[in-house]
């Protein structure tokens, strides 16, 4: 079996679940959590947060990005990514490990979800035009790097979205949409 978490707000119901796992499985008890697949999960009186901070500051180090000055966003406002732009980069291998690394960010990083998405669309034949775009999210990423996800306690389920949309970087179709549900 693979590594899992198991928890819940109810305790007798997770310790029913953790019996019955105990008579299928021989389950190893590590204790409370702090660290999982990368990713660290710190609690506070209101919930679980969940960090990668640990895993940007290896990737800042790994593609020598460590130098690199602080940036507000993760990609310029209104400005989309050039698909076929610029000259082609001369190892494209480290483009495509570096968005594959980048991509396992978006579990706690939804903030970088919309740039990553848009480069990965471009891992055939990135250019250097492309690869200043994955500069500026390993910028925005130092400078946020303590940023994560917090997952409060609810005695009810409520689901709220978020969209980082662009509108196809059409400002018309976001001034219309701005002050609408769909904003």
């Amino acid at each position: 079996m693979d590594d899992i978490i198991v928890t819940g707000n109810d305790s007798k119901e997770l310790e029913m679940f953790i019996t019955k796992l105990n008579k299928v499985f021989d389950p190893k008890d590590l204790g409370p959590l702090h660290y999982f697949l990368g990713i660290g999960a710190y609690k506070d009186d209101i919930g679980i947060y969940l960090s990668h901070e640990k895993y940007i500051s290896e990737l800042l180090q790994k593609f020598d990005m460590k130098h690199l000055k602080l940036c507000p966003t993760p990609m310029t406002a209104g400005k989309p990514i050039p698909v076929n732009d610029g000259e082609p980069l001369l190892n494209p291998t480290i483009y495509r490990s570096v968005i594959g690394a980048l991509q396992y960010l978006i579990h706690t990083r939804p903030d970088i979800s919309f740039t990553v998405n848009k480069l990965s669309q471009l891992l055939e034949s990135p250019t250097i035009a492309h690869w200043s775009v994955v500069k500026r999210i390993m910028r925005y990423l130092k400078g946020t790097i303590h940023h994560g996800l917090h997952i409060s306690h609810s005695d009810r389920l409520a689901l709220i979205g978020y969209s980082d949309a662009d509108w196809a970087c059409c400002l018309m179709i976001a001034d219309l949409l701005e002050g609408t549900a769909f904003s």
